[in-house]
């Protein structure tokens, strides 16, 4: 069965949380929380900040390691196994203007209240819990 690696980034900041609307697999429009392919000879680290600059054209720099998703889904026909490394992130510079807007239909800061009722995936809302118990603080901009 194949098997792919994906890394992403939540960024936290005053209460708000980043999210990112795209289409799934069914094309069916989707929040989330930005991440991608972990491409051959990237860490997962590289290709969050990476991913995270692509889809949301802000800078960003790793706070901590958050979460590891693990879950398989249907492309094409073909059962694939995926698991997602997930990072605590803070901004750092950017223009806030994704540099993939084929991909990214709209963004949005959002209290994590609100992502609640946006996320669908079980694995954003398993992050979105564990956001409830982080110290906001933390990872607000200097």
């Amino acid at each position: 069965m194949p098997r792919e690696h994906s890394a992403g980034g939540i960024i936290l900041e005053n209460g708000e949380v980043f999210l990112i609307l795209v289409k799934n697999l069914e094309g069916k429009e989707v929040w989330t929380f930005p991440k991608g392919r972990i491409e051959p000879g990237e860490t997962a680290e590289a290709a969050a900040v990476r991913e995270v600059s692509e889809e949301t054209g802000f800078d960003c720099e790793i706070v901590s390691e958050l979460y590891k998703a693990e879950y398989s889904f249907v492309r094409n026909g073909v059962l694939t196994d995926k698991d997602v490394r997930w990072f605590m992130m803070r901004r750092s510079g950017g223009d806030g203007f994704p540099k993939t807007p084929d991909e990214i239909i709209d963004l949005r800061w959002c209290p994590l209240a609100e992502a609640e009722q946006l996320l669908s995936y079980l694995s954003d809302l398993a992050i979105l819990e564990l956001l409830k118990s982080y110290k906001v603080s933390k990872y607000d901009r200097p």
